[in-house]
């Protein structure tokens, strides 16, 4: 089977509040998007910022995050990338492209600058495989 690879890591501000609901089996989810930025020169020799949103998505984040996620905060993000279809109230089929977070970094803190709030929802790849560190030659 050949390797693939589905990551993406962003660091970028929040657009808005999350939004927080649960599912119909009680598993909480988050949706917000996060904006980042580019820099490039342009033709007269002028730098230009380009933004690019990005719509997040998390589950069973809620509880944790639910007063961190706010409007302006600066996150990191790393996930994977995930396209989904729907149909809208007309019957239109809609294609939305979204990261399904699995680690969150809440970056601006109210309390010192220097701590940082962390949450992953996924298990680390040692606790998933049921490796330890002992088991491992180095």
């Amino acid at each position: 089977m050949a390797f693939t690879l589905n990551k993406i890591m962003i660091i970028g501000n929040l657009g808005q509040d999350a939004e927080h609901r649960f599912t119909n089996n009680n598993v909480s989810v988050s949706s917000y998007s996060v904006a980042t930025q580019h820099s490039y020169k342009g033709k007269e020799d002028n730098w230009v910022n380009e933004t690019t949103w990005h719509n997040v998505v998390s589950f069973g984040l809620s509880d944790y995050f639910k007063e961190g996620l706010k409007k302006g905060k600066k996150v990191y993000v790393e996930g994977r990338l995930s396209k989904r279809s729907y149909q809208d109230k007309e019957g239109n089929t809609r294609y939305v492209t979204e990261i399904v977070s699995e680690k969150i970094i809440l970056l601006d803190t109210k309390t010192d600058s220097s701590e940082q709030s962390e949450f992953s929802d996924a298990k680390t790849s040692s606790e998933s495989s049921g490796v330890t560190d002992d088991d491992l030659p180095f």
